[in-house]
């Protein structure tokens, strides 16, 4: 984990603290910027060969630099006010800032293909409209009553926006039945965020947190850490500048969820994708000659499991509401869809977010229509949930970016040796005790799962 000199003042001097040996040299500091000092951050461990192609959301490569702008221009970036590590880059070096199902991939230069053809812009930038805050107070003005017209600063691809125009209604009712538990228990969502998430941590607090998780999987000194609120998502992993970066969003990193949200980024992403490049099939060339299955739903679907484990009530609420929303807002215009959101999230803020996600992507959100990536969540939880008591999780954990379809093909294949194993699936009885737990919480109905998805 690398720190910055610029968080709390809990934190001073300790931007490297624990950082492994092979990151320590890294702690020179550079020219102050815009009043923030700025340090170097120690580089994460190397990883051999390309990985494969961008993961579902189709990230697309772009420059440091052009990033930077661009998440400055959209409001996407991370707010100087906010802690956040400097990522040194080379002049005009290339990186690649990806979806985490293809994290932590270390970029590496490569040759424009076509001729000098132009480059698509970063997804996780073309994705957030420009006029996002100005279209929400247009919005709020209006009482609810209009439709933003997003802008966005470079076009979104149409293959990106092609390939998740389309929503499912698969699993429309086990969502509905995920989100009435919550509600039936706890009343409203925010009883609900209260009574499980706790109370929010201070910037001192989520540092301690990070730290001792760190710890834990034995990763300290080779993950950016950045803190923000300008995410629409609570984290998200990337690689910036050829180092495995995780923001999180300030307002999401509560007392009891923060762990969870480690153990979905780090615990799954950051390590199958560790582990995913000492496999053959680390390349997308690889991936083609042993015939895998894409890493979602998967991917997602693990990494959500795991943001619930070992919670006392742990409620699927995150990814129910996110596939019923999808679902909604492509049959729905954004003021429609923001007035159906009512029953079951009251507060009006919550809701926008929820709303911005289901339709980013368009630009005028008064015709119906979604960006569907985010129904992978609860899809690849309950495909993950049917077959658990067949699916070898360690193995899973160890073989990378993998379907679960694929382990038992692929063990005889597999590069065992120093693979990484998530510190939580250690205790393996105790693991599938808890994904039997969340099954019951949820009033997931077993035979219903295999009629859904029969093998």
């Amino acid at each position: 984990m690398v720190l910055d000199p610029g968080a709390p003042a809990c934190e001073q001097g300790r931007a490297v603290l624990g950082a492994s040996p092979r990151g320590q040299s890294a702690s020179s500091r550079l020219p102050e910027r815009d009043g923030s000092r700025l340090f170097s951050c120690p580089s994460p461990p190397p990883l051999p060969g390309p990985g494969p192609g961008p993961g579902p959301g189709g990230a697309q490569r772009c420059t440091r630099g052009a990033a930077a702008r661009r998440l400055s221009e959209t409001g996407a970036g991370m707010r100087r006010s906010e802690s956040t590590c400097a990522v040194n880059g080379g002049g005009g070096a290339r990186g690649r800032m990806r979806a985490a199902a293809s994290l932590p991939h270390i970029a590496r230069p490569r040759a424009e293909e076509g001729g000098g053809a132009r480059r698509s812009p970063c997804l996780l930038v073309a994705l957030r409209p420009r006029n996002v805050e100005a279209e929400r107070e247009r919005f709020f003005r209006a009482r609810f009553a209009y439709d933003p017209q997003f802008e966005y600063a470079e076009p979104v691809p149409d293959t990106v926006l092609d390939k998740y125009r389309a929503a499912s209604d698969r699993f429309v009712a086990q969502a509905i039945r995920i989100i009435h538990a919550v509600l039936e228990k706890y009343g409203t969502y925010e009883s609900f965020e209260v009574a499980t998430g706790g109370r929010l941590l201070s910037k001192c607090q989520i540092w301690s947190v990070i730290r001792k998780y760190m710890q834990k999987e034995g990763c300290v000194g080779e993950v950016v850490v950045q803190l923000t609120d300008d995410l629409l998502s609570q984290a998200v992993m990337m690689v910036e500048d050829s180092r495995p970066t995780l923001a999180i969003n300030l307002s999401g990193a509560r007392q009891y969820w923060l762990e969870g949200m480690l153990r979905h980024e780090i615990g799954t992403h950051y390590i199958r994708g560790v582990n995913n490049t000492r496999q053959p099939w680390h390349s997308s060339e690889g991936r083609k000659q042993y015939s895998l299955k894409p890493a979602n739903p998967t991917e997602e679907g693990l990494a959500s499991l795991h943001s619930v484990l070992f919670r006392k009530q742990p409620f699927l609420w995150r990814a129910a509401l996110l596939y019923y929303t999808i679902h909604q807002a492509s049959r729905l215009s954004f003021s429609a869809l923001f007035r159906d959101l009512e029953q079951y999230v009251q507060d009006a803020g919550v809701r926008w977010e929820y709303c911005v996600r289901a339709k980013r992507g368009q630009t005028d959100t008064s015709q119906p229509g979604c960006f569907s990536k985010d129904q992978v969540y609860l899809d690849g939880i309950l495909r993950i949930l049917r077959h658990r008591q067949t699916i070898d999780f360690p193995l899973l954990a160890a073989l990378g970016k993998v379907s679960y379809e694929d382990v038992n093909r692929l063990k005889k294949f597999g590069v065992l040796e120093k693979t990484r194993i998530p510190h939580f699936m250690q205790d393996l009885e105790r693991y599938m005790k808890q994904l039997d737990h969340i099954v019951t919480t949820n009033r997931l109905n077993e035979k219903e799962l295999e009629q859904l998805l029969p093998d």
